[in-house]
């Protein structure tokens, strides 16, 4: 089995947040990584609320900037360097972060400082690989620059000692390249990895935070076992949703259906729905029963 995923819904809420969802914030822990979808207003105080430790994140993904997904920025940076935070924090957005992660901490006072490493990603595909997991990004249609991003845990190949045995194959560093999924060669003879392996498959984890409808997006969420989408109207305003580039609940049940995922949570929900959102969940689970709807503080883990 591979490594535990924890996902810590920070805030669930669309544009405006509501009494019972703060602005929009995922936390994802992987190991050591801690790794933060987009930081809205209040975030920091989330952290509280959850009872986890901002200076434990490692790496910072904004999605888009608009100001529901970014505003909390400033005051989790702020944060940090109150609280001598001693990492590197890794941030990841769209081409213009850098600019608009300056203009916003010259906004204020900024006490402290924070060391940062700003990767803006301008185009789709893998954007970094730790051995043990992989983050890749694909493009959205959201009328600025928007990501979806997915989390990998790779499948860890394990020699298959009754089959190594009778191969005749000798230990050693033979072994570390079977387990690296490489064939090998000895006494002139070819061993091919797949023959003496076995292993874990893949854990995958899908965020889709803001976006217009695309058939497409099912390509990029296939086989996930947990797809995180926006989810920000019924479909008595799929007119609405189009004209604003967002999915209904039953928009994003058909992503979730024809990318074979294992389980759906919606989020992103508009104010105007309050704790009135079954509607939202029903009409996703006519299309993929095993959907489900995201509240502030929730967390599901993937073992």
């Amino acid at each position: 089995m591979g490594e535990k995923i924890k996902i810590t819904f920070l805030g669930t809420s669309g544009a405006i947040p509501s009494i019972e969802r703060n602005h929009t914030a995922v936390l994802l822990s992987y190991k050591s990584e801690n790794i933060l979808v987009d930081c809205g207003e209040g975030t920091q105080r989330q952290f509280k609320y959850a009872k986890l430790s901002p200076n434990k994140v490692t790496k910072l993904l904004i999605t888009h900037w608009h100001g529901d997904h970014v505003l909390g920025i400033p005051g989790f940076l702020q944060t940090l360097a109150f609280s001598d935070y001693k990492k590197t924090l890794e941030v990841y957005g769209p081409v213009g972060t850098k600019k608009f992660m300056e203009c916003m901490l010259k906004t204020f006072a900024f006490s402290g400082e924070v060391k940062m490493k700003i990767i803006e990603l301008s185009k789709e595909g893998k954007f970094f690989d730790s051995g043990d997991f992989y983050l890749e990004a694909k493009k959205l249609t959201h009328g600025v620059s928007c990501f979806a991003y997915n989390f990998v845990e790779k499948g860890k190949l394990k020699i298959d000692k009754d089959k190594l045995k009778k191969s005749g194959l000798p230990g050693g560093p033979l072994m570390k390249k079977l387990k690296e999924g490489k064939d090998v060669s000895w006494k002139g003879k070819k061993f091919k990895f797949k023959d003496l392996t076995y292993g874990d498959v893949e854990k995958k984890v899908s965020i889709i935070l803001d976006t217009a409808y695309d058939k497409k997006i099912a390509k990029f969420v296939d086989g996930a076992d947990l797809l995180i989408s926006e989810a920000s109207f019924d479909s008595s305003f799929k007119t609405k949703a189009k004209e604003y580039n967002h999915m209904t609940s039953e928009q994003a049940a058909e992503i979730a259906k024809a990318g074979k995922v294992k389980k759906l949570i919606l989020m992103h929900l508009s104010q105007r729905y309050g704790k009135a959102t079954k509607k939202l969940l029903d009409e996703a689970k006519k299309i993929f029963s095993k959907s489900s709807l995201a509240e502030d503080l929730d967390i599901v883990e993937l073992n």
